[in-house]
């Protein structure tokens, strides 16, 4: 269980820190570019990034996750459960009822593991739209950071 705590944890830190990493760099005319050229190149380097990666940022940040039910984690709970109890205190509905419950929480931990994995895995599509962007402005004679 200690497992399963640290590991939606990391998790989250990680989806937090990775969306940190998602954003869009900085870049400073280093050549002397006017605020009109930046501006130019920024629009051009935008749509570059979105075609060389085939990532539209747009669709990304509004792109809902797919919501999931429950996956059993109740049903294998009761079931587990139903026997413990059976074995332990020949009470079968009692160690289901704790079975369920125990399953509730593991459905929650599983829920909150995946919509962290999902958020992550969009930070990760936005850092290489970005880096793609960010390449195209320093081969334009910028400094990206």
């Amino acid at each position: 269980m200690r497992i399963s705590i640290h590991l939606a944890m990391a998790l989250a830190v990680l989806s937090l820190s990775a969306t940190a990493w998602a954003q869009k760099p900085s870049a400073y005319p280093a050549k002397g570019q006017g605020a009109e050229q930046k501006s130019k190149d920024d629009s051009q380097c935008l749509a570059w990034a979105k075609q060389d990666t085939g990532i539209d940022p747009a669709a990304v940040a509004n792109a809902q996750p797919v919501p999931t039910g429950p996956q059993g984690e109740r049903v294998a709970g009761a079931a587990r459960g139903a026997i413990l109890g059976e074995i332990v205190a020949d009470d079968a509905g009692a160690g289901a009822a704790v079975g369920v419950l125990a399953g509730g929480r593991r459905a929650r931990r599983n829920q909150a593991a995946r919509e962290g994995q999902a958020e992550a895995s969009k930070a990760q599509t936005m850092d290489t739209y970005y880096r793609a962007y960010g390449a195209c402005m320093q081969g334009r004679g910028y400094t990206v950071e």
